[in-house]
């Protein structure tokens, strides 16, 4: 099924995204947080897994338990990292099989210890490839691709970040979730760019709101995104956990209510497998209403 069937005005799409947990005995602590974000009516969830493909069968775990309590489709993350064609087209085949219907096809971030991407032999070198594979053998498969309102860490400049994506979009993606990013303007400026540069499907943004100052500055690092100045002052007031979670959750719902008034087309949501700070975040707010 294509990603955009889930965008269609006047309804706006709602996700959440999951990350499959290390320990078996959580996943039944994650299915609770899953009834939970149920109440928010999404339209799908998406999983990832772990750096170079290693929590691969737990991901499905997940993807299979979600689908059988919400009934919702569910998508699965896919990278180019330490497979080959023919392992990427395996794990394609066991998703059906697993009756996902949507892929998040994402180059992937260099395997630890590794300060660049290389791919393997009989593998692929970038994202657009990978939706390129899966738009011609997999038909079946909504893709989605990634953006970065603050361009990639990897980019030379925001040009050519822009000609990526746009590359990723042409040989098939369905539309774009962004990279986390705290203020509006910098998703405001990539979308207008975006849709100047002929990038014509729904721009999602993607919101982590920030429980935990210290989390937020190694997330941020590590993606490249800027915590504003003011925002971490803020935050920095007071090192008590239940402050910095009502001043990071109230930060992302005033993003949402912006970016809602806005228009955009739906919200993504990295809920880091917690349910707490989404609640708060879109209580009261229609963002899947009809």
């Amino acid at each position: 099924m294509p990603f955009s069937d889930l965008y269609q005005a006047p309804r706006r799409g709602l996700s959440f995204e999951l990350f499959p947990p290390k320990k078996v005995e959580d996943l039944d602590t994650l299915e609770q947080t899953v009834d939970q974000l149920q109440r928010f009516n999404p339209d799908f969830f998406t999983c990832t897994y772990g750096a170079g493909g290693s929590s691969q069968d737990r991901t499905l775990e997940v993807i299979s338990r979600v689908k059988k309590v919400t009934g919702l489709p569910v998508a699965s993350h896919l990278t180019c990292v330490g497979s080959t064609v023919d392992d990427l087209r395996a794990y394609l085949k066991q998703a059906l099989q697993r009756g996902v219907e949507l892929i998040v096809a994402l180059r992937g971030d260099p395997p630890k210890g590794e300060s660049s991407f290389t791919a393997v032999d009989g593998g692929l070198r970038y994202a657009n490839e990978l939706v390129a594979l899966i738009r011609a053998e997999f038909p079946q498969f909504g893709i989605a691709v990634a953006g970065y309102p603050e361009v990639h860490q990897e980019a030379s400049d925001p040009r050519t970040d822009l000609e990526n994506l746009k590359r990723k979009v042409d040989a098939g993606g369905d539309i774009v979730i962004t990279q986390l990013f705290y203020d509006n303007a910098d998703f405001y400026r990539f979308r207008e760019r975006a849709v100047a540069a002929g990038i014509n499907v729904p721009i999602i943004p993607g919101l982590l709101p920030i429980t935990n100052l210290a989390q937020a500055k190694r997330i941020t690092s590590m993606c490249k995104s800027k915590l504003p100045a003011e925002l971490a002052e803020r935050l920095s007031e007071n090192d008590s956990a239940e402050w910095q979670f009502e001043v990071g959750v109230e930060h992302a719902r005033q993003q949402t209510i912006d970016l809602l008034e806005s228009g955009v087309e739906g919200l993504h949501l990295y809920v880091l497998n917690k349910s707490r700070a989404a609640a708060v975040m879109l209580e009261g707010l229609e963002i899947a209403a009809t």
